[in-house]
């Protein structure tokens, strides 16, 4: 689009204009952008075609033929069924009185048809990126007036919101113990719980307190209003009020929390981009000092990555199993080298020291809210299944489950890789070891996908050793602190 705005893909747009040239232009340019078009030629056609399908937005020419598109557009707001498709209406002459006409019939934009062809795309983008926003998004509408929420819910799902309704704060409550609206809007005088005692419960729950609270009541008195804007209440609306206001300041309210919600994921974005530059160089820093770790660390969290896939893990949660087993052993940075790179049997005060490298990692991390999900792999991807793994001696399912993910394949690369004082483990032998480890050092799902994948037919690196692997598949009675 000419202001870089991208429409949604696979939206579906009915064009309903007599100009077959106008008709042309817009359905060329949108079906450019991924936009699903049906066409119509006059009013009736265009009504008739929103009956029988489901529309994402309705662009009508205001002379349509038969049925004008500002009176095509009444009868769609006026039908249950198509009040939430969105219409804009393209007008030629465009006057003071056309514009407010469409919007009386719940036009959503009313565009003129005489502005550059860009800028006309630019405001279709616009009103579809407002719509699909708004779609599904839910509003909780409390009153105890049956007659009040109706009206409100009607002009709200006009607009394209979802509806649930209560009579009360307390049945409000209950309804937010299953349920997270977008919005809530509320009464003040209401019998069982009134709006104050209600915006203040919503405001002392920490998950429901970001929600915004709009009251709407017939008290206009400003004590009282000064007084619910005090609890928490975004706006105050005085009854009776016009429904048009309503929804502009639904709206108004959620897209500015959209913006706010933008602008911190950006901020997250940038943090974490930050960190992680700063991290890297950490684990280049580590890697230099001793060049047996050089690539475990992308082993283990490919590994990790691919038992997460075949566990069915989310796409999402396997980024953060992928970044955690790449920062797995971010906490030797902070072992002496005379420990972490001496070539034979640790002591039992040297493997202590080795044993801190999860939580020093962890306390690196800490300090980043955005990488808060990826400290359990950290901390605890040297925890055993018979709890006799570190730093806590955590035991069976407590262990973190990406955890359990990561010390699988931390523990098949540290076997198969060559050390300074042996050559790696044959890949048949370390899986034969690994699956006897299955439930006392391993989590035996973890071990039965790992074994059941053949991951072991794919490239791995070879060339890495685990500095603290003395304590890796202790499988006998008596502990060793000779490394594996």
């Amino acid at each position: 689009m000419a202001n870089g705005i991208a429409l949604p893909h696979g939206i579906h747009i009915l064009v309903a204009d007599a100009s077959t040239v106008v008709r042309s232009i817009l359905s060329r340019e949108l079906e450019r952008n991924g936009v699903v078009i049906s066409l119509a030629d006059d009013g009736e056609q265009a009504l008739l075609r929103t009956s029988s399908g489901d529309f994402d937005l309705v662009i009508a020419d205001a002379d349509l033929p038969g049925i004008g598109g500002v009176e095509l557009c009444r009868r769609l707001k006026s039908n249950q069924r198509t009040q939430q498709i969105p219409v804009v209406i393209l007008d030629s002459l465009n006057t003071q009185d056309s514009v407010q006409m469409g919007y009386q019939a719940g036009a959503t934009a009313c565009i003129s048809k005489t502005q550059p062809k860009e800028a006309l795309l630019d405001d279709i983008a616009n009103v579809l990126k407002k719509s699909t926003f708004q779609k599904g998004r839910l509003i909780l509408v409390v009153d105890d007036s049956l007659t009040v929420r109706s009206l409100v819910s009607k002009s709200l799902k006009g607009a394209g919101f979802s509806i649930m309704q209560a009579e009360n704060g307390k049945a409000a409550l209950e309804i937010l113990r299953h349920h997270k609206p977008d919005l809530i809007l509320s009464d003040i005088d209401m019998p069982e719980m009134n709006g104050e005692a209600f915006c203040q419960a919503v405001h002392a729950d920490p998950v429901l307190a970001t929600i915004p609270f709009v009251v709407m009541s017939a008290n206009n008195q400003r004590p009282i209003m000064r007084r619910m804007l005090q609890l928490g209440a975004d706006s105050y609306l005085v009854k009776p009020f016009n429904v048009e206001q309503l929804v502009i300041t639904v709206e108004k309210l959620l897209s500015d929390q959209l913006l706010l919600l933008h602008k911190e994921k950006e901020r997250l974005e940038i943090e974490q981009r930050l960190i992680l530059a700063s991290i890297t160089s950490l684990c280049n820093a580590l890697e230099a000092r001793d060049s047996y770790t050089r690539g475990h660390s992308e082993a283990v969290s490919d590994i990790a990555t691919r038992i997460a896939i075949q566990m069915g893990i989310s796409g999402e949660e396997i980024e953060l199993i992928r970044l955690g087993g790449k920062l797995h052993d971010l906490g030797k940075i902070g072992v002496i080298d005379s420990v972490l790179l001496k070539p034979g049997k640790l002591t039992d005060d040297e493997f202590a020291i080795i044993k801190r490298h999860p939580v020093i990692g962890a306390e690196i991390l800490k300090p980043v809210p955005s990488l808060a999900p990826i400290i359990p792999i950290v901390l605890y991807h040297h925890e055993r299944m018979d709890g006799k793994g570190y730093p806590e001696g955590l035991k069976g399912p407590s262990i973190p489950l990406w955890a359990r993910i990561t010390a699988v394949g931390d523990t098949y690369h540290a076997l198969t890789s060559d050390r300074p004082y042996r050559k790696g483990m044959p890949k048949d032998k370390a899986l034969d070891i690994i699956q006897q480890a299955s439930g006392t050092q391993l989590c035996p799902d973890c071990v039965d996908v790992f074994i059941t994948m053949e991951l072991w037919d794919a490239p791995l690196a070879q060339d890495g050793p685990d500095a603290e692997s003395q304590d890796l598949l202790d499988i006998s009675p008596a502990r060793s602190v000779t490394r594996t």
